[in-house]
């Protein structure tokens, strides 16, 4: 496996922006884009790129806030970190991001020849992002973990047409139970979409380290995630 930083250029050509990307020791099976949380392309998020890099994928992690705080790492168990992540979070704007992601795409296509599918998977923030992903770009299949403010976008559902994971932390604080059930009501008949509860786990369960991990549910989610790219991936 190779790991390194690498520049994209944006949509409009009109900046570029660093990517991490790692890539598997041989030929790429498909491409994973791993979107960030508030926290940045920190090193759970690099470790997210590694793991997928280890099971055959090319893996990119574009940094999303480089409009705001390039290069911005933080961690979610420092307190002053984690409200400094919100305020970036409150500068963020959401459909530029979408533009990004969509430009990582696109690199992603080309890195591996113009023939593969690409996958995203997203956390917190990113699994927001991820979700919009599914509904705005020709991604080919998307993973959403403990995504907050889905039960806004639901509006946009009928523009997905390749295959949706979310995984809802039961006990999630940003995500209440009248948002899961809005999520619930509104996706469960979708014939692309498919859900998974985790009962009793908060928001942040599946991090890569730090407080926040429950290594049962952790597991239990990325096995589901791994099985869902290993079939509509391939």
């Amino acid at each position: 496996m190779a790991a390194m930083m690498i520049e994209f250029e944006t949509l409009d050509h009109d900046g570029r922006f660093q990517a991490y990307v790692a890539e598997p020791s041989g030929t790429p099976r498909a491409a994973v884009i791993v979107i960030q949380e508030i926290f940045g392309v920190n090193e759970g998020i690099r470790r997210k790129c590694d793991h997928w890099a280890s099971l055959g994928y090319l893996a990119l992690a574009p940094d999303l806030f480089w409009r705001i705080e390039p290069g911005v790492q933080l961690d979610p168990d420092v307190p002053a970190q984690f409200q400094l992540a919100l305020g970036l979070m409150g500068q963020f704007d959401p459909d530029q991001g979408i533009r990004d992601i969509e430009a990582t795409i696109r690199a992603a296509r080309q890195r591996l020849g113009g023939a593969g599918k690409v996958g995203c998977v997203g956390y917190c923030l990113g699994g927001r992002l991820a979700f919009m992903t599914s509904a705005r770009t020709d991604i080919d299949a998307s993973v959403g973990y403990y995504g907050v403010g889905i039960d806004n976008l639901l509006r946009e559902k009928h523009a997905i047409s390749r295959p949706v994971m979310l995984h809802i932390a039961g006990a999630d604080h940003f995500v209440l139970p009248d948002v899961q059930k809005a999520m619930h009501e509104g996706l469960d008949d979708h014939p692309k979409v498919v859900l998974h509860d985790y009962p009793g786990l908060d928001h942040g369960f599946a991090t890569e380290m730090g407080k926040r991990r429950d290594e049962e549910g952790a597991r239990l989610a990325d096995g589901r995630t791994e099985a869902f790219f290993a079939e509509h991936l391939a």
